[in-house]
């Protein structure tokens, strides 16, 4: 256990009880216990294998590899349809988490093995993300702002190209284009 990470265990929550069994758990599967994200994260030599994290409806496992996890038992699920590595286990309360403790032990372990085969999750490129027009529309207009865009991190320009297509209306992409080319252009990320 990491004193750092003792506050999510302790503090009044709805998924108080569930957090404690998922972390008696991991920590049974000989991983070392870190915080990130403000979650608690498990490690195997320092490469992240497993978060706890909580919503509203539900508190869950997250496998930072979980596409490559065979999912025997059916329980994975892709949180969004934009999530390529990272699969979830969720929740609802602890009876439902002891009740699963062997699968669960069982996905954990298999997760290490991935880890220490060196197996890696194909990502798709940021070229097979889809564009929308209206801000192709502005790289064709603006001429200092694909080459800004061309300079960022491939995993901003994803977040970037993830949130304008996910607008379902063409003037709320606009609108979404028009209002980030600034920050585009200073070379910052979405959430910068």
């Amino acid at each position: 256990m990491n004193p750092k990470v003792d506050w999510v265990f302790t503090k009044d929550s709805h998924w108080q009880e569930a957090y404690n069994k998922l972390r008696q758990i991991a920590l049974d599967c000989g991983l070392t216990e870190e915080l990130k994200w403000g979650c608690p994260c498990y490690t195997l030599n320092e490469q992240n294998i497993v978060l706890i994290h909580g919503f509203k409806e539900y508190c869950a496992y997250l496998f930072f590899k979980g596409v490559l996890l065979n999912d025997s038992s059916g329980i994975l699920i892709q949180q969004t349809k934009d999530v390529q590595s990272a699969r979830q286990i969720r929740f609802t309360n602890v009876v439902e988490i002891a009740e699963l403790e062997p699968i669960l032990k069982a996905y954990i372990f298999e997760a290490i093995e991935v880890e220490k085969a060196g197996l890696r999750v194909e990502l798709k490129k940021t070229a097979e993300f889809n564009m929308p027009d209206e801000f192709q529309t502005k790289l064709n207009q603006i001429p200092a702002l694909k080459p800004a865009f061309e300079a960022l991190t491939p995993g901003r320009q994803r977040g970037y190209l993830l949130y304008f297509s996910s607008a379902k209306q063409s003037k709320t992409r606009e609108d979404r284009v028009e209002k980030y080319i600034p920050q585009i252009l200073a070379g910052k990320g979405l959430d910068d």
